[in-house]
This record gives C-alpha cells, sequence and structure tokens, in this order.
C-alpha cells in the first residue's frame, strides 16, 4: 500500500467534520419536515431555534474546530496531528497528537462550568475520583477516553499513550485549573497546546506513528 509522505498524513483532516455533518443533516430534515406543513409552519419554524439536540452537534462541532486549529499549529514544531478519527463500533476520537515522548488521545467538549474533581473515601474508605462540571457528575466523560485510549494502545503497543479532556469555554480560573483524573489529564486549550509543546524528548517515530494510527482509525 503507498502512503501519504508524513508531513503531509493527517493535514486534510478536518477537525469536527463529523459532528458538523451530522448538524448538517438534523438541520436539512427539520427544515423539510417544516417545508412540507405549509406556509404557516415555515414562518413559526423561522422564528423558533433549532432543538436543543441539534444545537449540541454544532456546539460540539465549534469546539473541535477551535481545538483543532490550535492544535495543528503544533505541526511546525514536529507534532504529527490527526482529527476526527473513527472507532470501528465505538464513536470516534476528536484529536491525536503524536510527539516524540508519545500519543495523546484528545477528548473536546464544549460545557458551561468549571471542571472540578471530587475526591471521597481516603482514611477509612476506598479512595474515589469523579469528574463534575457545574456541580454535575460527568465521569462518564472520564470512561470515554479511558476506552479511546485503551484502543489506541492496541493499536501502538508499548508507545506510551495518554488521554486527555479539553473543555472549551468552561469557567476556568485565569492561573491553573487543570487536573488529572485516573490518568486523564482534564485541561483548557491552552494548557494543553503549551503541555504539547513542551513532550519534545523522547524516542517514538512521529512521522511513522503517524502513519501507523492514519492505517488504523480512519477518518470519520
Amino acid at each position: 500500500m503507498q502512503h501519504r509522505d508524513p508531513s503531509d498524513c493527517g493535514q486534510a483532516d478536518v477537525a469536527g467534520r463529523s459532528a458538523r455533518r451530522e448538524f448538517e443533516r438534523r438541520r436539512q430534515l427539520r427544515r423539510e419536515r417544516v417545508a412540507s406543513r405549509g406556509r404557516v409552519a415555515r414562518v413559526s419554524a423561522a422564528v423558533t431555534p433549532e432543538p436543543q439536540s441539534t444545537k449540541a452537534w454544532d456546539q460540539g462541532a465549534k469546539g473541535e474546530e477551535l481545538v483543532g486549529a490550535r492544535l495543528d499549529r503544533l505541526r511546525e514544531h514536529g507534532v504529527g496531528i490527526l482529527h476526527d478519527r473513527r472507532i470501528p463500533r465505538r464513536g470516534n476520537i476528536d484529536h491525536l497528537a503524536v510527539t516524540p515522548a508519545g500519543v495523546w488521545v484528545i477528548d473536546t467538549k464544549r460545557y458551561q462550568g468549571r471542571p472540578q474533581l471530587k475526591v471521597e473515601g481516603g482514611l477509612f474508605r476506598p479512595r474515589t475520583e469523579r469528574l463534575v462540571v457545574a456541580g454535575r457528575d460527568r465521569d462518564k466523560l472520564v470512561l470515554s477516553v479511558e476506552t479511546q485510549a485503551a484502543r489506541v494502545r492496541e493499536v501502538l503497543g508499548d508507545v506510551p499513550v495518554t488521554g486527555a479532556l479539553c473543555f472549551v469555554n468552561a469557567d476556568w480560573p485565569l492561573i491553573g485549573g487543570s487536573f488529572v483524573t485516573r490518568d486523564i489529564h482534564v485541561l483548557p486549550p491552552r494548557a494543553l497546546v503549551r503541555t504539547l509543546a513542551r513532550c519534545s524528548a523522547g524516542a517514538v517515530n512521529v512521522a511513522d506513528t503517524v502513519r501507523l494510527l492514519d492505517r488504523h482509525f480512519r477518518p470519520a
């Protein structure tokens, strides 16, 4: 099989493409339904916002696009970037960043409120950690990244793999706020980019690893 030059691998990726496509599909279906109901329905729909279930896809796509644009700027620093990669029967990976120190599996979320780590137990009870955002339990997001990272490890073998949850437009403090839970980094875009830029020391062949990931996780 002939492969693209490693410097080009992932260049055609579009961050948030599958989410954007789903938003457009839902919006078009709504327009078609409204058009079939007559003039009064069309006028009403014109002043009625899109359903939240549809807007969520638009908001998700915008978050992925924002993080993707920041990650793409790391290419000139030797970081390999892939966006919106499909996991068979398990959804998709928003972003993959390949550095000499290892691979980062990044899930982007656009939530309001402050991400925080809730710790319970310890001295007399087993210690537990849970992710909360705006006071609501969002630990399933951590579980999702753990699953994604595990799938990438199956492909890469001994290459170090790190999971990350990147929250866009969240209520992050001006300084700090990032944390790690169960080896998953939870952080804002600016901290994510700084962290990846520092991952310059290591024995990982970036070009070969990008090719391998490109073969196993196709564009969504």
